[in-house]
């Protein structure tokens, strides 16, 4: 079931892929954006993830903290995400998908074939140009992106549920 706007966020505590503990109580008091990817290997979910590093400090001064969840295991995003380049937040490995199930993220081969077409210049952009090959598929490779915006008091203030493989909040709302 997706969740919206309004409702408490869905209370969670994981490890994250460098061994320390995630909870959701401990963004209380700062906003929150929890990002969900596809697998680790995706070049526009890296590509976005690169677009959040390089913003993520700016953020945290300004009281907003970042954790990014792949269906990946630790190891794949050991590899395609943290190997390519530093990252400033929590990433957890999900690839039971409990997180994802906990916020209603799904799967859509209507939402992948879209992006086929909509997102084809952007895939080749973030493969040839930015660096970001594809490499091992894992999970559901039909996965659509979702981001919560969640506020001090563990209110989802939005929450975005992507049409497509590449359809994350746009940054320039998540920064308002």
């Amino acid at each position: 079931m997706r969740l919206k706007a309004g409702a408490t966020a869905k209370s969670f505590t994981k490890e994250d892929i460098f061994g320390g503990s995630v909870s959701l109580e401990r963004y209380r008091d700062r906003r929150l954006l929890l990002s969900f990817y596809r697998y680790a290997s995706c070049p526009l979910c890296n590509l976005r993830i690169h677009e959040l590093s390089k913003r993520a400090p700016v953020w945290k001064e300004r009281g907003i903290e970042t954790v990014a969840v792949f269906q990946s295991p630790v190891e794949s995003v050991r590899q395609y995400v943290t190997g390519r380049h530093e990252i400033p937040f929590s990433i957890i490995a999900d690839p039971d998908r409990e997180l994802y199930r906990l916020y209603g993220v799904e799967g859509s081969w209507a939402g992948f074939m879209k992006s086929m077409v909509t997102r084809a210049g952007d895939g080749v952009s973030a493969m040839l140009g930015k660096g970001y090959p594809p490499g091992k598929l894992e999970g559901d490779i039909a996965m659509l992106p979702a981001d919560f915006l969640i506020g001090p008091d563990l209110i989802i203030e939005e929450a975005y549920y992507g049409s497509d493989i590449g359809d994350h909040l746009p940054i320039e709302r998540i920064e308002a």
